[in-house]
C-alpha cells in the first residue's frame, strides 16, 4: 500500500508516504462507523487496518471539505497538500477495496467524498 502511495502521490520517500497514509487512515477511521468500518479494514493491509481502527468515530461526521481542513489543521499543511494527501490515500483504498465496498462508504458519508474516492459527486435532481 506504501508504496502505491508513494507512486500515486509522487512522493520523494517511503516516511513520507507512511505519514501521509497514517494521517489520512486515522482521519477516515474518525469518519466512518458500522459495518462498512469493520469491511474495510478486513481489506486493507494489516497496518493500515490498525490505524484505521485505533481511531473512535467522531458522533458529528463532516463533509469531504471539512474532512480535508480537519486533516490541515491537525497537520498544518496547505489545504491544497492536504487534498492531495487525502486523494493518493483514498486512491490506494479504492485498489483494496471493491466498488460495491467503496459506494457504501460514499452513501454513508455526507457530501464531498466522491471526488476524495476519484468518483464524480453525483446528486439527485432538485
Amino acid at each position: 500500500m506504501l508504496e502505491k502511495v508513494r507512486y500515486e502521490g509522487a512522493y520523494p520517500t517511503r516516511e513520507k508516504a507512511d505519514e501521509v497514509v497514517r494521517l489520512v487512515l486515522a482521519g477516515l477511521g474518525r469518519q466512518l462507523t458500522g459495518d462498512a468500518r469493520v469491511d474495510l479494514a478486513a481489506c486493507l493491509p494489516l497496518e493500515a487496518a490498525r490505524v484505521l481502527t485505533a481511531q473512535i468515530p467522531d458522533t458529528q461526521p463532516l463533509t469531504g471539505w471539512a474532512f480535508v481542513k480537519d486533516l490541515a489543521a491537525r497537520t498544518g499543511a496547505s489545504l491544497a497538500t492536504t487534498r492531495w494527501d487525502t486523494g493518493s490515500v483514498f486512491s490506494a483504498v479504492a485498489a483494496y477495496a471493491s466498488p460495491d465496498l467503496i459506494t457504501r462508504i460514499l452513501h454513508q458519508f455526507p457530501t464531498g467524498y466522491a471526488l476524495l474516492f476519484g468518483r464524480a459527486e453525483l446528486t439527485p435532481a432538485a
